[in-house]
């Protein structure tokens, strides 16, 4: 029986990517007439590289697909001695996908980076990641799961036709809806090329300029292996901007393009599984010890976190008091002015089905509960941002008090309003500024350091990018400056 795979290659072979082998992609590379082959891989800066391989011969087929190719990784990686900087890329069957935009019929894989001893290259975000998740699962016995809310404007000239009203753009409709179709189409691509995507919506980001407007949105998915996770977004972002550029549009997922209006977040879900069930809540419904321990870890380290998630200066002006966007260490249910957040996960499920549909037959709906941390931007170097997640979650599993210290940082209500003002001033402040997350990180370096998971190497390269911004006063110095804003602004909008 043939399965529903939005895969072309998946849906060719009937087979799950997971299964992929090379001898898979030799049948469909020449069944398909595919005529080149593009590895992809994800570089210091966190961004995603290709080198293309034009297919003349099924033995070089083979060959390439066998054995991957050698790179220059001192152009790849900072701390590299370009006089022996020779690493392989090696391609991961599994991430194998169709190429969306090439006009020459194409196959890409993404890679990993080994070194001139066949040894995983322990500086690459991606191994710094499958560590993490490694020593995370030895350490708990559990598996650490994400998933990326996927926020970004499209900048495009102004439309005359059914304007959006600013800051009232959340779940509107085409045609108030702006660039729903590139949205859609974004949508399509991304589960073709591996995404396990959840939705797709317009968000709350509505601004009309003289000549141009800026329409947010969110591409939202659902929760699988960290490194899934994190290929899955890296990807995601790759053909997002692909599409914007067939547009003739900008897709910035820049943290912030405008003073006063609503900026863009990276907002990471986590959740827990074992055995292949999600285990955040017990047997009452209630918040399992598991989830208090990955909660308590996310608030012991949630300042460093952001050197990996808040990478530019621009992050900085997201994470400002009366947003969404979190500016105190602190934890709630459902509270969106919380660093740290418990949404709903389906506990009422099978009730509220019934009574919207009356007679129909009972059906049973896991938990999908996650805990989701919303302080990351698009800026982040995802694969590095969610290894320090799982560093973190190690952390809060070796708290004794983890219950105790985690009760420490909860709040009830929104932490804006005015009869929270005493408790929140106890509370911890996030980094202010580039330099401020610089220093956060090089204090606590030795949990991130631990079990070797980032290298020493990886995280002076990472403070001193930070440190080098100068920007501890930057936002007092551009205060109603608006011509240096806008010069700010397009210095990172392509983050």
């Amino acid at each position: 029986m043939n399965k529903i795979y939005a895969n072309r290659i998946a849906a060719y072979l009937n087979k799950e990517p997971a299964d992929f082998t090379r001898e898979d992609l030799v049948k469909y590379i020449k069944e398909n007439g595919i005529k080149m082959l593009n590895f992809r891989y994800v570089a210091g800066d966190g961004r995603l590289k290709t080198l293309n391989f034009i297919i003349h011969s099924e033995e070089y087929l083979n060959r390439i697909l066998s054995a991957g190719e050698r790179v220059d990784g001192s152009s790849l990686f900072k701390g590299v001695d370009a006089g022996s900087s020779d690493l392989y890329v090696v391609p991961r069957y599994r991430t194998a996908f169709v190429n969306p935009f090439s006009e020459i019929p194409a196959v890409d894989i993404i890679c990993a980076f080994y070194t001139a001893e066949g040894k995983p290259f322990a500086s690459a975000p991606s191994e710094i990641l499958r560590r993490a998740e490694k020593e995370f699962t030895r350490k708990t016995g559990l598996e650490f799961y994400a998933m990326g809310e996927l926020e970004y404007y499209v900048m495009a000239p102004k439309d005359p036709l059914y304007p959006s009203v600013t800051q009232k753009g959340y779940h509107e409709a085409y045609p108030f809806a702006k660039w729903e179709n590139l949205r859609t189409e974004a949508m399509e691509l991304i589960a073709a090329a591996g995404g396990k995507i959840k939705y797709g919506h317009s968000e709350v980001g509505f601004i009309r300029g003289e000549n141009q407007e800026m329409t947010q949105q969110e591409i939202e998915f659902l929760p699988v292996p960290a490194s899934d996770a994190a290929d899955q977004l890296a990807v995601s972002k790759w053909i997002l901007s692909g599409i914007g550029r067939k547009y003739g549009v900008t897709v910035s997922f820049a943290p912030k393009i405008s003073i006063g209006h609503a900026g863009s977040g990276l907002h990471i879900h986590t959740c827990l599984m074992k055995d292949g069930r999600n285990i955040m809540l017990d047997e009452k419904n209630e918040l399992s010890e598991e989830s208090k321990k990955l909660i308590a870890g996310f608030m012991e380290l949630a300042a460093p976190i952001t050197a990996f998630g808040n990478t530019v200066p621009t992050s900085y002006f997201r994470l400002v008091p009366h947003q969404e966007a979190p500016v105190n260490v602190c934890w709630a249910f459902r509270n969106r002015s919380a660093l740290v957040r418990i949404p709903l996960g389906w506990t009422n499920a099978a009730g509220m089905i019934k009574d919207a549909n009356p007679g129909s037959a009972p059906v049973k709906v896991e938990t999908n509960q996650t805990v989701e941390i919303r302080s990351a931007d698009g800026s982040a170097n995802i694969h590095m941002l969610i290894a320090s997640l799982c560093v973190a979650a190690m952390h809060g599993f070796s708290r004794p008090d983890y219950a105790e210290y985690a009760e420490k940082f909860f709040v009830d209500r929104n932490i804006h309003d005015e009869s929270f003002a005493e408790k929140l001033e106890q509370l911890p402040h996030l980094p202010f500024s580039c330099v401020d997350s610089g220093r956060m990180l090089e204090e606590t370096r030795a949990a991130f350091e631990e079990n070797d998971i980032f290298p020493p190497a990886v995280l002076d390269s990472q403070i001193k990018k930070l440190l080098a911004y100068h920007d501890e006063t930057l936002r007092e110095r551009l205060t109603g400056k608006v011509e240096e804003i806008k010069r700010l602004v397009e210095e990172y909008l392509y983050c």
